[in-house]
């Protein structure tokens, strides 16, 4: 669309977008009271929330056909502006609410275009709670409207209006303009994470192909140096995404088998990769909302995909009959072997459900993406018999692999997850068997173990010694797998059970998980780091439930134990709390002269029990960091690119962000 049309576009629907389109919900009151349920806590989550659903306003007007480029900058003082090149929101009289409406939309929660479907078809946004939400949270908000060749502004306090809306210049722009300061008396924190704003902007271009998002950072770095600039845009989008992802492993063929149409009622874009890996990587959206619990919508998917390849197969004889000699059975999950996919479907009225509202429940979706996947799958397979025999290929080798990998988990997996038979012999078990009540260590070394043992609530905590780094998950058959001791105490100790009647093979039924937390406990070091990221590759390859349903932490043991005479004793978790406790007794020195003694603890063998127990174990104290998948697509980049063979991007990576100069490719 070039400007003219955008332009005529703009003026055509504005016509019909004014405030009669403007639907009121409810009010505003309780936001600043419980923020947390409105945009889902109050730390960096919720923080960079505010970001999203300012964009998200732009979206849809982008998904309406109504805007092309959107400008996302961090301002000096850490204050946030977004502007768009869209109708602008209204500003005319509300009829029901006798002011303007973009004074509703501003204060008034729930209100807004896309509750009217003449206005927007769909829209984006998991929590819908728009952009007064985001105003209610801050201290301070500033809304420009260019619309009707005027510039139309009104600015708020918490939420509240400090004026009428007014004209304050003219103009041939049209779009909207808001700029917001978060409040620091509700946020933990309010500084502004570039990355994580950068990952999402990056995200929408490729789910909005031909949207142009431009992100700026004013902000100087310590050498006051500025940040370019970064443009986001994908012309081919889903295509250009799987790419993006898969960018890290061998494709089994370089095509990426694309799928863009509308089935009943419903647009459906989908783009498939094979790859050499062993892993199934699908990465789907509804309104642009990662429903990473997928939904009716993975359902059809996957549906689709199954019986578009088994009817090739079966009616290709030389697949058939490579199939007959193997005396294998194939499943779905073979199918899914080694394939990156990205789905993303517009739906009216979506239904959300799950442990995190990001599973979408419409069933009509389903139909609507098994249909149009089926159809193009099928059209694609026929066309180029080349890639098809590849995917069938490497079908029988997962199927085979599965084969021998439930023959290997058979031969070891207990039969009771919930008794003491079965269970790892190095596992200290805790007494009570309340699951809801128990954890699990996940301890670093014999020595690290035995301390932990000595230290724990024999009550509810379980420990685990891990000797060494266990199997790099990401670089071996799936049969492999189940045939490593180290992996297969984790699975057996926690009671995940792989091959439940009416699942697959791969499918990690957690339904008996023996803990609440799971929780890895390794030295503050290199090392440790790494087997860190061995054991959550292992979860979220294997048992991705474990991380979507809350249940995978790590724990964070001090750096350092710093003492002054006897005055002063503590545990120091971070360099800037050693240096705030230097500069607090010892006037910064690290000297040793003036009575200031600092420990570096090297690993977690050196702390005794109760040491271990008071910093690292005691719920009183300790600091657990929660394991959480925010996007799924960037979590398996990013797995991929840590733990695969591609030495190069893990290099620049190692670089970019390690604090330790120890790099090991």
């Amino acid at each position: 669309m070039n400007e003219e049309e955008l332009i005529e576009q703009q003026q055509n629907g504005a016509e019909d977008y004014s405030a009669s389109n403007i639907q009121v919900l409810e009010g505003l009151e309780a936001v600043r009271k419980r923020p947390a349920m409105y945009i889902g806590d109050i730390s960096e989550k919720g923080l960079h929330h505010l970001v999203n659903e300012t964009v998200d306003n732009s979206i849809d007007e982008a998904m309406a056909g109504f805007c092309t480029h959107i400008e996302v900058t961090i301002n000096e003082d850490n204050s946030i502006t977004v502007q768009d090149n869209g109708r602008g929101i209204p500003v005319d009289m509300h009829e029901k609410m006798h002011k303007s409406a973009l004074e509703v939309v501003m204060t008034v929660l729930h209100a807004g275009g896309k509750f009217d479907k003449g206005s927007y078809k769909v829209s984006g946004g998991l929590h819908g709670v728009g952009v007064s939400c985001v105003n209610a949270l801050s201290t301070h908000m500033m809304s420009q409207v260019f619309r009707g060749g005027h510039i139309y502004q009104q600015e708020y306090a918490k939420g509240k209006p400090l004026y009428d809306v007014k004209v304050v210049g003219d103009t041939e722009q049209t779009g909207t303009r808001q700029q917001f300061w978060p409040d620091p008396s509700i946020f933990t924190t309010t500084e502004y994470k570039y990355d994580i704003i950068a990952k999402r902007m990056r995200e929408l271009a490729y789910l909005n192909a031909g949207i142009t998002i431009t992100l700026t950072d004013k902000r100087p770095d310590d050498e006051g140096n500025v940040r370019q600039p970064e443009v986001f845009h994908a012309k081919e989008g889903l295509k250009e995404f799987v790419r993006y992802v898969d960018r890290h492993r061998t494709h089994l063929f370089d095509d990426v088998i694309y799928i863009k149409t509308e089935k009943q009622d419903t647009p459906v874009e989908v783009a498939i990769m094979y790859n050499t890996d062993y892993n199934e990587n699908i990465h789907s959206y509804v309104n642009n909302i990662n429903t990473i619990e997928g939904g009716t919508h993975l359902v059809g998917f996957r549906t689709a995909l199954t019986r578009s390849l088994k009817k090739y197969a079966d009616g290709d004889p030389q697949i058939a009959k490579q199939i007959e000699k193997a005396k294998i059975e194939v499943s779905g999950e073979d199918f899914r072997e080694g394939l990156t996919a990205v789905i993303s479907v517009k739906v009216a009225e979506p239904q959300f459900e799950g442990q995190t509202k990001t599973k979408l429940g419409n069933s009509e979706v389903a139909g609507a993406v098994q249909q149009a996947v089926g159809e193009a799958l099928s059209n694609y397979l026929e066309e180029h018999p080349r890639e098809a025999r590849l995917i069938c290929d490497k079908v029988v080798l997962a199927a085979t692999a599965r084969i021998a990998a439930r023959k290997a988990r058979e031969s070891v997996q207990r039969k009771n997850p919930m008794g003491g038979g079965g269970l790892p012999g190095k596992l200290a078990d805790c007494s009570n068997r309340d699951p809801k009540k128990c954890e699990i260590f996940l301890v670093e070394g014999d020595s690290a173990g035995g301390s932990a043992k000595q230290g724990r609530d024999r009550h509810t905590q379980a420990i685990l010694p891990l000797r060494g780094k266990i199997l790099n998950v990401e670089k071996v058959q799936w049969h492999r797998v189940f045939e490593a001791e180290s992996v297969m105490n984790i699975i057996q100790s926690i009671g995940v059970r792989f091959g439940v009647e009416g699942e697959g093979d791969r499918e990690a039924n957690i339904d008996k998980l023996r803990y609440d937390k799971i929780i890895i406990m390794t030295d503050a070091d290199v090392d440790g780091s790494h087997i860190d990221t061995l054991i959550m590759t292992l979860f979220y390859r294997f048992m991705p439930r474990v991380i979507q349903e809350g249940h995978l932490y790590i724990a964070t043991p001090p750096l350092y134990l710093c003492t002054y005479k006897n005055k002063a004793k503590e545990y120091c978790y971070t360099d800037q709390q050693r240096q705030a406790f230097l500069d607090k007794w010892g006037n910064g020195s690290e000297d040793g002269k003036n009575g200031i003694h600092t420990q570096r603890y090297k690993g977690l063998g050196e702390m005794n029990p109760e040491q271990l127990w008071e910093t690292t174990m005691n719920p009183e104290n300790r600091l657990l960091k929660q394991v959480t998948i925010e996007n799924a697509a960037e979590a398996d980049e990013i797995f991929s690119m840590l733990m695969g063979d591609d030495v190069e991007p893990r290099r620049e990576f190692i670089e970019k962000n390690a604090t330790y100069a120890n790099i090991d490719a």
